[in-house]
């Protein structure tokens, strides 16, 4: 294997972070912050606190990314300096020091590339998620629980915060479907690979024979819709149902029939929620979940009709796009990337990046026309 000069990477990741600095546009970026910054000192910020936590959470993402590319820019300054020291001192702890800094620094770079792929319309919203159970019963109910806990692992690791609208309780064990949000800036544009059916092998804990069982649930991705969207629902087209919140093995969360229910005729699109106190609350946040489930729908009819015009065939992300085998063997799979991990627990524990990176990369070439 051909050894790599590490003058030569370090050339070619200073290149890529040029490229990346020009495509974020650092000092529109210095004069977005500092426009924020103005706005989050007014002593009325909080008068709205909706529109005041929009602002902070902006302007804490904003400066998380200008750290992050000046720190990587240092970084790679340093990592120059240190192999002209272990060059000249002849220092073997001093070089091995530098290489595992140089891998560590091409990770990193290589990540925040991928940040600049997301360039989609609602790709820097904030993102619903809803996980179904399918084929598999009360398997299939656990492993949608199992996929709901990866999802917020993941969130808790990276530091965004989360809210579960609605979580429906399988009767056994685990769930029949649940719907939270991701409120981060790009969590839709990070997260819409993730859309699809995801595969569980492993030996059933249900099955008192011990066998070995597959099951399937679905993951469903769509961008939070803003005011701009202009998603119109009449309420012809509503059935509003309510009914008493629940929690595991059916037991009352509250004494009021304040859940919602609402089924979008037209379409057949259903959605809850639960966590709130009133049943108008509750109403409220199911009505804006299901306006991103129509935009998303929009967007991708869209997307398909610009297609057919290109003259180009559309393949649904919708189908099974994961397998994750706990036995007899242990390792998780990608269908699209070919993305591997041999450690599923870490997979269930959050550690999604190196699948999240890849199918990013793998969704702006299918995008670009550029194809496998």
């Amino acid at each position: 294997m051909a050894v790599i000069d590490p003058a030569e990477e370090i050339n070619e990741l200073g290149s890529t972070l040029k490229g990346i600095q020009d495509v974020l546009d650092l000092d529109a970026m210095r004069k977005q912050i500092a426009d924020l910054e103005e706005q989050a000192a007014a002593p009325d910020l909080w008068n709205d606190p909706e529109a005041a936590q929009k602002v902070t959470s902006k302007l804490s993402h904003l400066q998380s990314e200008l750290n992050r590319v000046e720190s990587l820019v240092g970084r790679l300054e340093d990592l120059t300096v240190l192999y002209e020291l272990a060059e000249s001192e002849d220092d073997t702890d001093t070089r091995e020091e530098a290489d595992r800094e140089l891998a560590s620094l091409r990770g990193d770079v290589n990540a925040l590339e991928v940040r600049t792929l997301l360039s989609g319309e609602y790709d820097a919203r904030e993102a619903v998620v809803t996980i179904n159970s399918q084929a598999g019963g009360v398997d299939a109910a656990d492993w949608a629980q199992m996929l709901l806990r990866m999802y917020m692992r993941w969130a808790e690791r990276k530091g965004y915060s989360t809210e579960v609208y609605d979580t429906s309780y399988a009767e056994e064990a685990g769930i029949k479907s649940a719907t939270f949000t991701v409120k981060a800036p790009y969590a839709y544009g990070t997260l819409r690979g993730e859309h699809g059916t995801h595969r569980l092998v492993r030996i059933s804990p249900f099955d008192n024979q011990g066998r070995r069982q597959t099951s399937f649930a679905g993951v469903d991705i769509v961008p939070v819709v803003e005011q701009t969207d202009h998603i119109e629902i009449s309420e012809d087209d509503l059935r509003v149902d309510v009914y008493r919140s629940s929690g595991p093995g059916g037991q009352g969360v509250n004494t009021t029939d304040s859940a919602v229910r609402l089924t979008h005729l037209p379409t057949g699109i259903v959605v809850s929620c639960q966590n709130e106190r009133s049943q108008l609350q509750n109403k409220a946040t199911a009505m804006a979940v299901l306006q991103s489930k129509l935009l998303e729908r929009k967007r991708q009819e869209e997307a398909e009709k610009m297609s057919e015009l290109r003259g180009e065939s559309t393949t649904s992300w919708g189908t099974q796009i994961r397998n994750y085998v706990l036995h007899p063997y242990q390792i998780v799979k990608d269908l699209r990337t070919n993305v591997e991990a041999g450690n599923p627990t870490a997979v269930l524990d959050g550690d999604l990046d190196g699948f999240i990176e890849a199918e990013i990369r793998w969704m702006r070439r299918q995008e670009s026309g550029a194809g496998e």
